[in-house]
């Protein structure tokens, strides 16, 4: 993996969280920021961070798609938010109100359920016979150690953590540690209106698939990922002010040029997280608009953006694209 190819994803968006016991809770859709380095990581979680103060821009990071016989909403998304940034703007609100079908990247209540939340701990942890400490190198666990004294977490626990995990959960504190929490995400703040108003709620993929994009990587691509999520959790928390700045004017190209620059110098990276993926939900994209009603799709903001990201590919098959 490139040297600048970090772990820019995040949210992006895998969160069963892990046992509290070893660390305080963190959820799985944070782990779509982890992907990408730590800067997507916070593109990604401030994507949606900042839908409250979009009631004053002229466009959201929300998009109407429309094909010959049907339309849905597409919303670019972060998970993790704070409580200062609702009430949405009333483009979300209308776009939701309009739609019979909530579509995100995982079903948030499968996400969060027992059975995804035992198998996130068990394929992130490493066999009772290994230890985090004699599975990356002593430059990069003595960062970890570092880190976990700056976060007052015991380090004996994450040593049973493989890497990729332990990158997202260190991600992940250090949202929390900023004050934003997935209780106040965009993907569950509206998969609790579906409950609420009876709408219902399906995923384009499963828990277990979203946890196989990082537990699939190999040793050298988790150290790699640890490595870099570690050297760049404070400077990137400084990119947040621009994204945000970006998100709130609706700007797509600007969170392109900060969430997806390093990433795609690692093809490998680049096309296992993101790609791939957008590849497959445009299958069940084209399904979608071609039913009766409407769909409000949410997904992570940086599977919006560049030139292989859902607007363009929905685009080249036809289908007309409005920002809201």
């Amino acid at each position: 993996m490139p040297k600048n190819a970090k772990c820019k994803m995040r949210n992006v968006e895998l969160l069963p969280p892990c046992p509290r016991a070893t660390i305080q809770h963190f959820s799985l859709r944070t782990l779509h920021c982890a992907r990408r380095r730590s800067r997507l990581c916070t593109i990604l979680f401030l994507a949606c961070v900042l839908a409250q103060a979009n009631a004053a821009s002229a466009r959201d990071f929300l998009w109407k798609v429309t094909g010959k016989t049907g339309s849905v909403y597409l919303v670019g998304s972060v998970h993790l938010l704070t409580q200062d940034f609702y009430p949405l703007s009333a483009a979300f609100e209308r776009a939701f109100a309009e739609s019979d079908l909530l579509v995100e990247e995982t079903d948030f209540g499968e996400l969060t359920s027992p059975q995804a939340q035992m198998l996130m701990l068990s394929r992130g942890m490493l066999p009772s016979n290994q230890s985090l400490d004699k599975v990356v190198s002593p430059a990069t666990f003595a960062k970890i150690s570092a880190r976990a004294t700056q976060l007052g977490v015991p380090i004996e626990p994450l040593k049973r953590f493989k890497p990729w995990m332990l990158a997202l959960t260190l991600a992940a504190l250090e949202w929390q540690k900023a004050g934003f929490d997935v209780e106040y995400g965009l993907d569950k703040h509206f998969y609790d209106r579906a409950r609420k108003d009876n709408k219902r709620v399906e995923g384009l993929e499963t828990a277990a698939f979203q946890i196989s994009r990082f537990d699939g990587l190999s040793p050298d691509q988790q150290e790699r990922l640890l490595a870099e999520t570690l050297k760049d959790l404070d400077s990137e928390m400084a990119n947040i002010s621009k994204i945000a700045e970006a998100w709130k004017s609706g700007d797509a190209q600007s969170i392109e040029n900060i969430v997806l620059q390093d990433l795609k110098d690692d093809t490998q990276m680049y096309q296992r997280l993101l790609v791939e993926r957008n590849r497959n939900w445009m299958t069940k994209l084209d399904g979608l608009l071609t039913r009766p009603g409407r769909a409000f799709i949410v997904v992570g903001a940086a599977h919006l953006v560049g030139p292989d990201g859902l607007l363009v590919m929905l685009k080249s098959k036809g289908y007309e694209i409005e920002q809201m």
